[in-house]
């Protein structure tokens, strides 16, 4: 009887698996076909141009630099602005801590339109012009939900008394959260970090909202599947695109993977 549920859990992970990756390698195969204006299949034929093809598209290299760029100051604002506020709801009590931990997570519970909705509109009340800064604002506000979320729950596995040992020795508070804090809490924050810009890199919905005329490389290619010029260098850059958020993500996951480790094992 074990041996035949072992198995029947076998073939619907199997079958999960191949439901989930099968449109993916759909992507990948049109990445190569020799058919230019739509998507037939199987593919007439194979050929590697159109990755030259990309390569040499200025408008993809554009699109490409906005999104690291954003990713990569929106990750910054979240690693600071999360880890001070999960610092403040895990380290102290006050009223209404519980309140400011949910409004904190409130972005990336709510439908992305919501958000973007609500942001377009406090631009518009503000006269806040569409700019860069204005996509980093919208990214930040999910990116700082997911380091919140990794660093709160690490701090709270951190004993208090190795603070107030710090504390006692005459360490000040930088000290105290470099030498102490920071080291117990750098892999959930690195982790958070790698997911936070993952998430930023290919957000679709609220950058919709808050970029204005500017394309993001999400953008671009939800523009090139409506109005097509080349339909093989879509799949080209999202190949790309698969590449670049999966890597962040593995790493992620096998940091917090270890890090549960030790602590079941310090246990």
């Amino acid at each position: 009887m074990r041996s035949e549920g072992s198995l029947a859990v076998k073939i619907a992970a199997a079958a999960g698996l191949a439901f989930l990756l099968a449109p993916l390698a759909i992507i990948f195969v049109y990445a190569f076909t020799t058919e230019e204006r739509s998507f037939v299949w199987p593919p007439p034929g194979l050929t590697l141009k159109w990755f030259g093809v990309t390569w040499d598209r200025p408008d993809v290299w554009a699109a490409l630099m906005l999104s690291v760029r954003v990713a990569a100051v929106a990750t910054i604002l979240a690693l600071v602005l999360g880890t001070l506020t999960a610092m403040a709801v895990s380290r102290s009590r006050f009223f209404g801590r519980d309140a400011v931990s949910l409004l904190v997570i409130l972005p990336i519970a709510l439908p992305g339109i919501i958000t973007g909705i609500a942001l377009r509109s406090a631009f518009a009340t503000f006269d806040i012009p569409f700019s860069f800064w204005t996509i980093v604002v919208g990214h930040a506000t999910f990116c700082i939900v997911v380091v919140y979320n990794n660093a709160v729950a690490r701090l709270r596995r951190l004993s208090g008394s190795l603070v107030e040992a710090s504390m006692d020795l005459g360490a000040d508070s930088f000290q105290t959260f470099r030498h102490v804090v920071l080291p117990n809490v750098g892999t959930a924050l690195l982790a958070g970090g790698m997911l936070a810009f993952a998430l930023s890199f290919d957000e679709v919905i609220v950058t919709t909202f808050t970029a204005g005329q500017q394309q993001t490389l999400p953008l671009w290619m939800l523009e090139e599947l409506i109005r097509p010029r080349q339909r093989p260098v879509t799949n080209v850059v999202a190949m790309a695109v698969v590449a670049v958020t999966f890597v962040p993500i593995l790493l992620a996951f096998l940091l917090t993977g270890a890090d549960e480790q030790t602590a079941a094992t310090t246990k």
